[in-house]
């Protein structure tokens, strides 16, 4: 799977996946990260982006074009203008793990990352197909909200985790918490480890487990 990712911070999301999983599938070529710096398109000899918004008001916009260009140049080298574009801003749908599933199903993605006081909306409007927020909240810029969108999909790409269970289980993957879980040694802190997890009993244990990721969801998370 490709991850195209239009940016004015390059480093932010090459350095974020430069770790742990995401940096094995990397290796392995099971996903590709290509981060493309925005300012590499402005048509400005001083690389300008941004201007002052229409209307006034503080701060400042990123402007259409560089954006336009930057996309342009994904479109083509893949040699197609339907990749589906997300565009990582507080005012789009919530991110959950039905929207990690449905993106993980796409060969390639384009993500903009917005910064400063916004992106103007001409552009949003001629080339975004998904806008998707990571919460209510609002950050800096985009990158961090596009790693967390990376993260999340790529799981889901056969051969990232090595093992399909490794996210069967997970949190949100069947619509519950997951239930808890325990390792070596069986008693910490004064703690120990449930009994049932040590008995050996595989049916007993997922029991157990089906048990306690309901009563974790309706005790933590009631709204799912």
């Amino acid at each position: 799977m490709e991850f195209h990712v239009l940016t004015l911070f390059k480093d932010m999301i090459t350095d974020g996946v430069n770790h742990s999983i995401l940096k094995r599938a990397i290796e392995n070529n099971i996903i590709t990260i290509n981060s493309i710096d925005i300012r590499d398109f402005s048509r400005s000899k001083h690389g300008t982006v941004d201007d002052s918004p229409y209307g006034g008001g503080a701060g400042m916009v990123m402007m259409a074009q560089p954006i336009y260009d930057a996309y342009q140049s994904i479109a083509e080298a893949v040699g197609s203008k339907k990749i589906p574009v997300i565009f990582m801003s507080p005012a789009g749908k919530t991110f959950n793990q039905e929207m990690a599933k449905e993106l993980a199903s796409q060969p390639k993605l384009i993500i903009l990352c917005g910064h400063y006081e916004g992106v103007d909306q001409r552009v949003i409007d001629e080339i975004v197909t998904h806008e998707i927020s990571i919460g209510d909240y609002v950050l800096t810029g985009g990158e961090l909200p596009a790693l967390v969108l990376i993260d999340a999909v790529s799981r889901l790409i056969p051969g990232v985790l090595g093992k399909e269970e490794s996210f069967l289980d997970e949190s949100f993957s069947n619509g519950k918490l997951e239930y808890p879980q325990y390792t070596r040694p069986a008693e910490v802190l004064g703690r120990k480890v449930p009994d049932v997890l040590l008995s050996g009993h595989h049916g007993e244990v997922e029991k157990w487990r089906r048990l306690q990721s309901d009563e974790r969801t309706r005790v933590r998370r009631p709204d799912l």
